[in-house]
């Protein structure tokens, strides 16, 4: 089969980045709007994504449906397209591209048995498509080659192979490292505030570790309009690690951090002034 269409639920910022370059590409790119917020109606119409009234139509007209939610939102997401399409006697491929746990996606497989669905697992690396760079997809299972013809529109598609699980597995311990030394360092900065040594750490590391300073400032002030997507990404990779005997204790401290973060700051809160965030955690949070 050729992907000619393609559904996106739903479309956030990745997700209408992702349908706006697949659109520039010529694609078809559909989405179901019905009971989205009005932020999510703007972003799909400005990358031109035409809604549809319900699931069941969604999977009649699409080759392809992406899925690219929060992750708490993934499984039960799935489990609606699935019974759309029982529903509808319709079939179609569904590529979860959520930051979820390999057995999560696993029991996503089995939920959608029988169903008309057959999934692709996925995990996407990076950033929303911006200036012709886009993110690197991981796909895998038996349909992988269904999101490898989405290779070069605006996405590299890398395709691990057939199991199920294994796109989720690169994508978690990816994301354990690149987030969770977002918030190691933002822990350890409040510790050093609380302990009145914040100025004479932030001078060793300008001496020892600029290169970690200037990603702690960075990470800071993209926090408070990512830290709430990243607590369940956490919970997630705490999961994945428990899973294979890894402890989950530093994830599970991470998602505590990426908490705080969200209880005190709101979005687009301007966060470009360290120390300043970092006091204002420290007086209002229990990080670490």
């Amino acid at each position: 089969m050729t992907v000619q269409t393609v559904g996106i639920l739903s479309p956030g910022e990745m997700g209408a980045g992702v349908a706006g370059a697949l659109r520039d590409s010529g694609l078809s790119v559909l989405t179901c709007l019905s009971g989205r917020s009005p932020a999510s109606r703007e972003r799909a119409q400005a990358a031109g994504i035409e809604d549809v009234p319900d699931l069941g139509t969604l999977v009649e007209r699409c080759d392809l449906i992406l899925s690219i939610l929060v992750p708490a939102r993934a499984r039960g997401v799935a489990a609606a397209v699935g019974e759309a399409a029982r529903g509808a006697g319709a079939s179609s491929v569904l590529a979860d591209c959520n930051a979820i746990a390999p057995q999560t996606v696993q029991a996503m497989e089995t939920d959608l048995e029988g169903s008309g669905v057959t999934l692709v697992d996925g995990g996407i690396v990076g950033g929303p498509p911006r200036n012709g760079q886009g993110p690197r997809v991981y796909a895998s299972g038996a349909a992988a080659h269904m999101l490898g013809e989405l290779d070069g529109r605006g996405i590299d598609v890398v395709d691990v192979g057939p199991e199920i699980g294994k796109a989720s597995a690169v994508k978690m311990c990816y994301a354990a490292m690149t987030k969770g030394t977002t918030a190691l360092r933002t822990a350890l900065l409040v510790a050093a505030k609380r302990l009145d040594v914040y100025d004479d750490l932030i001078a060793e590391m300008e001496h020892s570790q600029a290169a970690a300073l200037g990603a702690a400032q960075q990470g800071m002030r993209r926090l408070p309009n990512v830290a709430y997507r990243w607590i369940g990404e956490m919970e997630e990779i705490a999961s994945t690690f428990a899973h294979v005997g890894v402890t989950p204790d530093f994830h599970s401290g991470a998602a505590q951090v990426f908490r705080e973060v969200d209880a005190t700051f709101e979005r687009d809160a301007d966060l470009s002034d360290l120390a300043d965030a970092v006091n204002r955690l420290a007086e209002t949070s229990d990080s670490g």
